[in-house]
């Protein structure tokens, strides 16, 4: 979740990283009706428990947009790709419980894939509007192009009214932990579970 709650300044990184070209849509057979999907692939950094950028990630990322009775929006997104570590303190090295390690080297190729839910309110929802890869690509873009500046997204708030789970894995063979989770499963806490570390 830290991915998510990164400082306004790491987000022009963020878009500068995101790949290029247009967000898919999603319209075709099968759509629900009220149901509105947006995709791209999309390259962005990664930020761990010490809040710092641990890995690059290429996925394709899609939000998922439903009204909601009470005139908030039910808005999600999944992610499916892979990681490239950067060298520097492992994605778990700062959690407080468990066992983890410390320290990732550069280099390390993984796979990872990933949701998170929350509500917007506050903002109308502008189902033409338009969003290349980088608005897809970042969190707060994404929800202000369709939802204006005014819009709140529980996800961009806190853990309060998101619940999330990203999982990393990697087979090779110097690290010494393979796996790391970040959830948020009750939609107040954050957990870390493993590492992705070398020591």
């Amino acid at each position: 979740m830290r991915r998510i709650m990164i400082p306004v300044a790491l987000l022009a990184g963020v878009l500068a990283l995101a790949a290029t070209g247009l967000a898919d849509p999603g319209k075709g057979n099968g759509k629900k009706a009220g149901h509105n999907r947006f995709s791209a692939t999309i390259t962005v950094p990664d930020h761990g428990s010490c809040g710092n950028v641990w890995a690059t990630d290429t996925s394709r990322r899609t939000w998922s947009i439903k009204a909601n009775k009470n005139g908030t929006f039910r808005v999600g997104r999944k992610d499916n790709g892979t990681f490239l570590t950067s060298a520097g303190q492992s994605p778990g090295a700062c959690d407080t419980t468990g066992k983890h390690g410390h320290h990732v080297n550069a280099g390390i190729k993984g796979k990872f894939r990933g949701y998170l839910r929350g509500t917007v309110s506050g903002g109308t929802f502008n189902s033409t509007a338009t969003c290349n890869a980088a608005c897809v690509g970042d969190t707060t873009v994404f929800i202000s192009t369709f939802f204006g500046g005014a819009a709140k997204f529980t996800c961009s708030l806190g853990n309060a009214g998101c619940k999330f789970n990203l999982e990393y894995s990697s087979p090779d063979k110097s690290l010494k932990f393979h796996h790391w989770q970040d959830r948020g499963t009750n939609g107040v806490d954050e957990h870390f579970v493993g590492d992705i570390a070398n020591s």
